[in-house]
């Protein structure tokens, strides 16, 4: 038993045209009332504190001179062979220094 399939098709393909024709017309009145001006209230973004302290601490690391890879190879080579001599008192206000700057980027 064979089926005409030729019926189905056609009912198909005039569903489509029907649907697309309906569309044709909804896209119509959308762009007609995408026409009319509307006033809308402005966007607005807020930054919290912690992100405006992490904008400024990236900004801060930005500025800062890359690492000297050939100084860093110089000074574990001179570590390995005992002829790095560590200086206590400069050490020691090195830290303070760097605590400060933490301090600062904190309070920012």
């Amino acid at each position: 038993m064979a089926i005409d399939i030729s019926k189905f098709n056609a009912g198909a393909a005039a569903q489509v045209r029907s649907n697309n024709t309906k569309k044709s017309s909804e896209s119509d009145q959308s762009t007609q009332v995408a026409a009319k001006p509307t006033q809308q209230k402005g966007d607005s973004v807020v930054i919290t504190a912690q992100a405006q302290q992490l904008q400024g601490a990236q900004t801060k690391m930005a500025s800062l001179p890359e690492v000297d890879q050939k100084k860093v190879a110089e000074i574990k080579q001179a570590i390995a062979e005992g002829r790095y001599k560590i200086d206590p008192e400069k050490l020691a206000a090195n830290i303070a220094s760097f605590e400060a700057e933490l301090n600062d980027l904190n309070k920012e």
